[in-house]
């Protein structure tokens, strides 16, 4: 076996690397998820490292550094493995469990984009009693559990929630087990009684749509019975904002051809009430022709176009003080982009009991509805059906196999692409990533007042 002093590195195959207008050169890893900035000066012999013009040993202090950060791996070493380990180590996972709980399938909106079709109300008792035996009959291995709310409109089924809250509170204290909770709420019935509740039960994490300007988020997300949505959202906001408590808000703003023009002037109304405040995060997302009835009337915005208007708004956001979420991030490593719905452990719960996989296909793909959950917490499943979910993909598909993605994604980026037509689910930080790196670095730092002044930056540097 060769001494520590001899061992010898190659690059990672999971690199990926960009150049800032300045020269500084950035480097992420897409298994370790590291990301660092390295000087002008240092640019030409860390890339000749990681693209094999020198020997790396760990010898070299800058090599060895590399190493440390990912970005070299041991010359022996086989990264297709590393994956399959990956992969296998978390599908395998028996102390982890995953809900998405359909508290209510009906909805008090009709928005232009929505998808979904609203046949049934509060989820029913016999269905929370299932699953909380279920989780009663998991304690012994159980370690973390996750309950996201979701609908149509949870907090239209707040009958469930009252039921289920504090019990998920209740027994994650109880069995020390690590609890996250997410809410998907439309936002209009989040009043400051309800509010409380949610909190004291440990749901505080909400993603809340706002989609643009009062006029133009009322003609994307009006009531059922027509009338405007906006105020009503708006002023729960606020008064979310003035309370001291722990939470956080993502503001998700749905953006189109129609509404996109009138974004940056909404921009400055969340600056007034929520800019420096931590806890409301902006989320900018191109509507998509998602599987409903009015796919043929929206006015989607094309690829380009809708990165365009994303990087537009995200720096104008920025600027006005107000935080900003998605794209590139560091810390984005292994497993980062796999879809909930390809993890075994993951089940969307509907209001009568029917299990399912992804949020899109809800109970209109036959193959999406997976089993039923029983009162007495059993899961009745269908193997074959939970197997085209949760399969390896990229084992049987030799362009994920040589992508620099592939660690990140693990071929399962979105499986009901595969499922859907036999394409390969790329995400798109694939195709953007340094771009969104150059951004996210020159975003993070303040400007150098000299080349031999001090360096701030989000990103860690090395320091030969």
């Amino acid at each position: 076996m060769p001494s520590k002093a001899s061992l010898s590195f190659k690059p990672s195959r999971f690199n990926v690397q960009a150049t800032t207008s300045e020269g500084w050169l950035l480097l992420w890893n897409t298994y370790s998820g590291s990301m660092n900035a390295f000087r002008p000066e240092q640019h030409d012999a860390v890339r000749d490292l990681i693209s094999q013009k020198t020997t790396a040993s760990d010898a070299s202090k800058i090599a060895r550094y590399l190493a440390e950060r990912g970005f070299l791996v041991p010359a022996a070493a086989d990264e297709l493995r590393r994956v399959q380990m990956a992969f296998g180590s978390d599908i395998h996972r028996t102390d982890r469990l995953e809900f998405i709980l359909l508290a209510s399938e009906d909805c008090n909106f009709r928005c232009t984009y929505c998808y979904e079709d609203f046949r049934r109300g509060t989820m029913q008792p016999d269905v929370r009693e299932g699953i909380k035996n279920l989780v009663r009959s998991r304690l012994g291995s159980l370690r973390e559990l996750s309950v996201s709310w979701f609908g149509g409109e949870p907090l239209y089924g707040m009958d469930a929630i009252d039921d289920l809250g504090p019990f998920f509170a209740e027994v994650a204290a109880e069995a020390g087990l690590r609890y996250d909770t997410h809410m998907t709420t439309n936002g209009y019935l989040l009043t400051e009684e309800v509010a409380d509740k949610l909190l004291a039960w440990k749901i505080n994490d909400f993603q809340i749509t706002l989609d643009g300007l009062p006029d133009d988020h009322d003609r994307h997300r009006g009531g059922r019975d027509g009338s405007g949505t906006f105020q009503v959202i708006f002023d729960n906001l606020c008064t979310l904002a003035a309370r001291n408590d722990h939470f956080t808000v993502v503001i998700r703003v749905n953006f189109d051809q129609q509404n996109a023009p009138g974004l940056e002037r909404f921009l400055l109304m969340l600056e007034e009430r929520f800019a420096h405040d931590d806890r409301f995060i902006l989320a900018f997302h191109a509507v998509g022709q998602w599987g409903g009835a009015n796919d043929a009337n929206l006015a989607v915005c094309g690829t380009d176009e809708s990165y365009a208007v994303r990087k537009k708004l995200t720096a104008a956001a920025r600027k006005l003080g107000l935080h900003v979420t998605g794209g590139w991030r560091p810390g984005l490593g292994a497993g980062e982009e796999v879809c909930y719905a390809a993890r075994p452990y993951n089940f969307i719960v509907g209001a009568h009991g029917d299990l399912m996989k992804c949020t899109i296909d809800l109970d209109k793909a036959d193959h999406n509805m997976v089993g039923k959950i029983r009162p007495d917490g059993t899961l009745d499943l269908d193997t074959d059906k939970m197997a085209l979910w949760t399969e390896p993909a990229f084992e049987r598909d030799t362009g994920c196999q040589g992508c620099h993605m592939l660690a990140a994604c693990q071929g399962v980026h979105c499986p009901k692409i595969r499922i859907d037509s036999g394409e390969r689910p790329c995400p798109g930080i694939r195709r953007t990533a340094k771009q969104e790196m150059v951004a996210f670095f020159e975003a993070s730092r303040p400007a150098v007042a000299g080349s031999d002044g001090p360096q701030a930056a989000a990103v860690a540097e090395l320091v030969p």
